[in-house]
């Protein structure tokens, strides 16, 4: 399926309305793969993702692509700002700061997910050179020049995502993580319903900042280990950092992936808040039903997951597929916490 966004990011160099010259550095901010980045002619495309889904995909389509690009200089800098206002704006700050002198920004998005705020602010940022509307998107550029960069917004929009502490300090996150300065509901409904009796190795599905890894090795001293799987490494690395009490103390691993492509095991237990968005606003109820496919396959005979999801979705038929026990031990605010057990000798 086309992705409307970057159709319309590519239509100006498509066009011919940017010219780059043969040699030239393009840069992907939050990059994602579509056809169009193999008809586009790019002599140099560098490609710098954190969210591993849209990893995988680039790096099936045959591109390189890096976590965090620490190369500067280039003639064009692509970029798809994100739907968290302060991560868009510092994702735009690190393109202009990114491009060379003279080199160009160009960015998109669509019109459901702040376009025109967007546009509005890397005009306020660097300037506008053009607009252009279409496919129910926007995409927009400027010419990185120093007289019309705003230097003071520059360096105020560059830091609008850094790690900070949260939370009274008892955790570290940064904006356009998940429920990334509050505990989110749902994961503390799971959290609430989790038994002190959990024991053995367990893995935490779509870790997030690593709430409910760290409810877990507070709450079960019988638990040995930890093994977290999140497709967004910006969260990862938070985690990471949040569970640094437990290091050395337990066996505890990062692991930075798309958990519907599988994950290790076997499992005594899993516990898992599954995302139900992923690049928009619609519901995607099969990520989630992935999760809980990987989740089965991930546990050892007799082992048990814990789920919690909102109240709506339809994932009672996965988990009927999959597992031998199924029950709801919690429905409340909206959302519904399952306990399934996978049979012995499976």
């Amino acid at each position: 399926m086309a992705d409307p966004v970057l159709k319309t990011l590519l239509l100006p160099l498509e066009t011919g309305t940017i010219e780059l010259p043969a040699d030239a550095k393009t840069l992907f901010l939050r990059a994602r793969m579509d056809r169009g980045l193999n008809d586009t002619a790019f002599e140099t495309l560098v490609c710098e993702q954190s969210f591993a889904p849209d990893r995988d995909a680039l790096e099936r389509g045959g591109f390189s692509v890096q976590s965090e690009v620490t190369d500067n200089d280039f003639d064009l800098v692509l970029v798809l700002p994100t739907r968290q206002k302060q991560e868009a704006r510092a994702l735009l700050a690190r393109a202009v700061q990114k491009a060379k002198p003279g080199g160009i920004v160009l960015a998109c998005a669509a019109n459901t997910e702040g376009a025109k705020t967007a546009e509005s602010d890397l005009k306020k940022l660097a300037g506008n050179d053009g607009t252009l509307s279409k496919n129910k998107c926007r995409v927009f550029r400027t010419t990185v020049r120093a007289e019309t960069v705003d230097a003071d917004l520059l360096a105020e929009w560059s830091a609008l995502d850094a790690e900070r502490d949260v939370l009274n300090g008892t955790y570290r996150s940064r904006p356009g993580v998940f429920a990334w300065d509050r505990i989110d509901p749902a994961s503390q409904l799971l959290a609430d319903n989790l038994p002190d009796t959990l024991s053995g190795k367990g893995a935490d599905l779509g870790a997030g900042f690593g709430f409910l890894s760290r409810t877990v090795l507070e709450s079960c001293p019988n638990v040995t280990g930890m093994d977290l799987y999140e497709a967004e490494k910006r969260a990862l690395d938070l985690a990471e950092k949040n569970l640094a009490a437990f290091k050395g103390k337990r066996q505890l691993s990062g692991i930075w992936s798309d958990v519907t492509r599988g994950i290790e095991g076997p499992y005594d237990f899993i516990v898992s808040n599954p995302p139900f968005h992923q690049g928009g606003k619609a519901d995607r109820a099969d990520v989630g039903q992935g999760f809980i496919r990987a989740a089965a396959s991930g546990l050892r005979s007799g082992g048990t997951f814990y789920m919690v999801a909102n109240r709506h979705l339809p994932y009672e038929q996965t988990l009927r597929d999959v597992f031998d026990h199924v029950e709801m031990i919690a429905d409340e605010g909206g959302y519904k916490v399952i306990k399934a057990i996978k049979r012995k000798g499976k």
